[in-house]
């Protein structure tokens, strides 16, 4: 081992992402809050490693496992810092109440009929019996105004307007998505809806540039191209996607094309790469540039700001951010010389986005962009001289050809990479992928996307139409592509989802096939391997109960029985849909099965019962049963049962998350606004 270690010394920084994501990781696998004791521990075993390193710099143990321990150590202690920087998730009424707070945002949601806005809400002030006078929140608060609300708002306008407040849903059931823990990073209270109309207080401002421009921009788009293909163009070019109908969004994904319409590292890639282009062109045109200028230098940093320009277009949304952050190390390399899609070049990436956002390491967008570049920087690492031999001999096909290997490539390496995310996060499969992304993506690349920027700069002449009336040609092939994909037979294939061990296992064996370069690189198969059929060796619950104990569904064959009302939770019944990858399908409540009892009415008959889920409010229940209710729920969230030879198994949500500052005290209740004493 220490002579393989020797041999790949060079690699072993890109190591060093790895360790911060293991003690990020494992700080959130905690169950309960360490102490300062644990804190300054974690601290101590940093500063030790780096001393050690320090102290030996040149031998490889000190390298190896004081770097290992310093970086495990970071991660923790940023991800703890990250935790204790932030807010408390406040008390938000459980009445309606008015509020009143500062346009941060507005955003469209989609919809089949008329668009709905949502407004987010800073320095928000409730005026209800019990936070009358109080402080405003320190958390952007979410309402979703009515559809017939003739308010325009902009950012910077104060409004005032009666509401339903909710805080963050509690998970459906334990080990589900955690959105409480998505809102407290994210640095939201809640969300809500709207009772009445909104009401602008003091003077109206004036919308912002950005805003107004994003708005003019699809209005001219929706002008010239009117329908899907409009909704496809505004999503593309301004980050919105409430243009399209719901069919062609559930087609894109079932397709494997849902990435098409997100803002993210592709259409970054795509625009600066073709502004790069541009711009290297017009400098060749110049025999005085050529010769005296850094053309290559000069072309890259007008991309990375023709790249700014379009985030800033779109939105600025955290996965156009993450990418733009890459896309600006890119750049940096090319100007100074270096390669610029490099393993080291990531690993300085990964790095900063860790140290910066700790708690995304927990989300899809940042897993799916890390493997996913990890694999094709080592892919073309690998397949580097292939390609070189490959454009070196005579012929014009040899060239087209690794154009098109070129995208095989990438397609299969990206979306081979994010399959087990995808597994975990959304509980989907999509065989298709490769092929539907290896037509749509150069359709994107060469046509739509070049075309669509062109259609900005033509804009201010009323010359648009040039270039959205072909670019529209483009996207209804895309359309045509993702539709006729989607209609395939198992295009669309629900996986129970993965759990976030198995996730753990497969981009830990997905780590060591790309970061390292000799042949016990390929010693990472076997853990991938064992990671993909993970989803189907785990013990899925028997029964579910919901977070408010008002739904119970049951696992009967393939399906998932749930009653007493189905479609009441539709939140819930996805979530459990998912998880399990079964159909919901109406069922009986009152029934029996190896001593575990449902109803959902007093009864008498206790006999042979080892557990009672029940779901009406005054049953007393049975004499040394256990029984799970809704006044189980409201103190320790939903609830899972294991039917066992032993007897039932039943997990909690409080079992499975523990006590930590993003877990909702019992009810669902945050922190009261009001300042509290020093003790309390």
């Amino acid at each position: 081992m220490a002579g393989l270690l020797l041999a790949e010394h060079r690699r072993l920084a890109l190591w060093l992402p790895v360790g911060l994501g293991l003690g990020i990781a494992w700080y959130f696998r905690l169950r309960h809050e360490p102490g300062t004791p644990g804190v300054l521990a974690w601290a101590g075993i940093a500063v030790l490693g780096l001393g050690w390193i320090a102290w030996r710099p040149y031998a490889l143990a000190p390298r190896v496992l004081g770097g290992g321990a310093a970086t495990l150590a970071l991660g923790f202690l940023a991800a703890f810092w990250a935790t204790h920087r932030q807010p408390p998730l406040p008390d938000l009424p459980a009445r309606a109440t008015i509020v009143t707070g500062r346009i941060v945002a507005v955003a469209l949601l989609p919809a089949d009929g008329p668009s709905v806005r949502r407004l987010d809400l800073a320095d928000a002030v409730l005026d209800d019996p019990l936070d009358s006078g109080m402080p405003p929140l320190r958390r952007i608060l979410r309402v979703r105004l009515r559809a017939d609300d003739p308010l325009v708002p902009v950012p910077g306008m104060v409004v005032r307007v009666r509401a339903l407040l909710r805080p963050p849903a509690p998970p459906s059931l334990p080990g589900g998505p955690d959105r409480q823990r998505r809102a407290y990073f994210d640095g939201t209270a809640g969300g809500g809806m709207a009772l009445g109309r909104a009401q602008a207080l003091g003077p109206v401002p004036g919308a912002s540039s950005l805003e107004a421009l994003r708005e003019r921009v699809s209005a001219h788009i929706l002008h010239v191209l009117p329908g899907a293909a409009g909704g496809v163009a505004t999503a593309v070019l301004t980050g919105s996607a409430v243009g399209m109908k719901q069919a062609d969004r559930d087609a894109f994904a079932d397709a494997g094309l849902a990435h098409l319409l997100a803002v993210a590292g592709l259409h970054l890639g795509i625009v600066m790469g073709v502004s790069v282009a541009v711009v290297r062109l017009l400098l060749a045109c110049s025999e005085w540039a050529t010769l005296y200028w850094p053309c290559r230098s000069i072309a890259a940093i007008a991309g990375l700001a023709a790249g700014i320009l379009y985030v800033a277009l779109t939105g600025a949304h955290l996965p156009a951010l993450r990418s733009l952050t890459m896309a600006a190390l890119v750049v940096l390399a090319i100007v100074t010389g270096r390669r610029a899609l490099s393993l080291r070049g990531l690993a300085v990436g990964a790095i900063l986005l860790l140290l910066t956002g700790p708690a995304d390491l927990l989300e899809a967008p940042l897993q799916m962009s890390l493997a996913a570049v990890m694999a094709l920087a080592a892919g073309a690492e690998v397949t580097r001289p292939l390609f070189v031999r490959l454009i070196e001999q005579p012929g014009w096909w040899r060239r087209a050809l690794r154009h098109i290997a070129h995208l095989a490539q990438a397609s299969l390496l990206a979306g081979g990479a994010t399959v087990p995310v995808v597994m975990a996060h959304f509980g989907t499969l999509q065989p298709w992928f490769v092929l539907a992304n290896l037509l749509a993506v150069p359709l994107m690349a060469m046509w739509v996307l070049p075309l669509g920027l062109l259609s900005l700069l033509l804009m201010p002449w009323g010359a648009e139409a040039m270039a959205l009336v072909p670019m529209g040609w483009g996207i209804g092939l895309i359309l045509d592509l993702a539709r006729m994909v989607s209609g395939w037979p198992a295009a669309r294939l629900a996986v129970p989802a993965m759990p976030g061990w198995g996730l753990a296992i497969w981009l830990l064996g997905l780590c060591w096939l790309c970061l390292w370069a000799g042949r016990w690189r390929w010693w990472g198969v076997g853990p991938m391997v064992l990671a993909l059929a993970v989803p189907l060796l785990v013990v899925r619950p028997d029964l579910l109960l919901s977070p408010d104990g008002r739904t119970v569904a049951v696992r009967d064959g393939a399906v998932l029985r749930v009653g007493p009302r189905p479609g009441s939770e539709r939140l819930v019944e996805d979530d459990w849909r998912q998880a399990l990858a079964l159909p919901i399908a109406p069922g009986g409540i009152t029934t029996c099965r190896d001593g575990v009892c449902l109803r959902d009415a007093p009864a008498a008959g206790c006999a042979g019962m080892v557990l009672l889920i029940t779901l009406a409010p005054d049953d007393a229940g049975c004499p040394g049963v256990r029984m799970l209710d809704t006044l189980t729920t409201w103190k320790s969230g939903a609830q899972a049962v294991f039917l066992r030879s032993g007897g039932p198994l039943v997990v909690s949500d409080r079992d499975w998350r523990g006590a930590r500052p993003w877990v909702l005290a019992p009810g669902q209740h945050g922190m009261p606004v009001l300042p509290l004493a020093q003790r309390e």
